[in-house]
């Protein structure tokens, strides 16, 4: 299947490119041989947001419908610097328009008040601030046209169990014939931020077909085959044992399995 990329109408060609990634470095280190759970965790692509190395930002939630996004650079490799913020205000009770503060945190403006929000709206959309409350939407570097009949799903990063995690809402999106923007729509609670770097992903992708999907039970003789099968998968696992640095013993048998060629 081919996939074709459009980048952030706003940046175009800034950023990183979508990827797979099955490592979580911060698992624990017997589930670096778990090749079901690196599976999972490589479904789909990763997304990064529109910036180049020496740019970052973070976008906090105040509570009671105020947001503040920070816009930083580091263009030295030292010491990220604050630039400007973006102060939004939505309406009481989340009708109406919403106010916008623009604050240069250097000595000079560095640029000009709208193109300070123009900046912000690359890496968020505002009009989606506070749908629910606390919720922010990032923007990634690369947007998604796929085949006809198949959609994309927006997902947070999977496995990525590391606290605090911000819970996000999922989308499915017809990105067959809709240009969408690839957005990750997250949900803080007050006190809380989000942020976004060169390298750091904001979300996942994953591409699924837009046909009907109907289930039977399994007749005796199937019933039969499958715990044969689960019979003979057991044995060979049990006659290929593999021993880690850490003393943690496993079987290579699934991993070697799965990507073995497919008949």
């Amino acid at each position: 299947m081919e996939v074709r990329l459009f980048p952030n109408s706003n940046r175009p060609g800034v950023g990183l490119k979508p990827r797979r990634e099955p490592q979580r470095p911060l698992l624990p280190q017997h589930a670096r041989h778990c090749p079901v759970l690196e599976a999972g965790s490589a479904l789909g692509f990763m997304v990064y947001p529109p910036l180049v190395a020496s740019e970052s930002f973070h976008i906090e939630y105040h509570g009671e419908g105020q947001y503040r996004l920070i816009y930083y650079l580091n263009p030295t490799g030292g010491k990220w610097e604050p630039i400007l913020s973006v102060t939004y205000q939505t309406a009481v009770g989340g009708v109406g328009k919403f106010k916008e503060d623009v604050k240069f945190l250097t000595r000079e403006e560095a640029t000009t008040r709208e193109n300070a929000l123009q900046m912000a709206r690359t890496f968020i959309v505002p009009e989606d601030l506070n749908t629910p409350a606390g919720a922010v939407t990032l923007r990634g570097a690369w947007n998604f046209q796929t085949p006809p009949g198949w959609d994309t799903v927006y997902t947070p990063i999977l496995n990525m169990i590391e606290r605090p995690i911000a819970p996000m809402l999922v989308i499915r999106v017809e990105t067959d014939w809709y240009p969408h923007q690839s957005e990750f729509r997250y949900v803080l609670q007050p006190g809380e931020g989000i942020s976004g770097s060169h390298s750091l992903p904001i979300g996942q992708v994953i591409f699924v077909p837009r046909e009907e999907i109907t289930m039977r039970e399994c007749t005796e003789e199937e019933r039969e085959a499958i715990r044969l099968a689960g019979e003979e998968f057991r044995r060979q696992k049990a006659a290929v044992k593999l021993t880690t640095p850490y003393g943690l013993e496993y079987s290579p048998h699934y991993l070697r399995t799965s990507r073995a060629p497919k008949t």
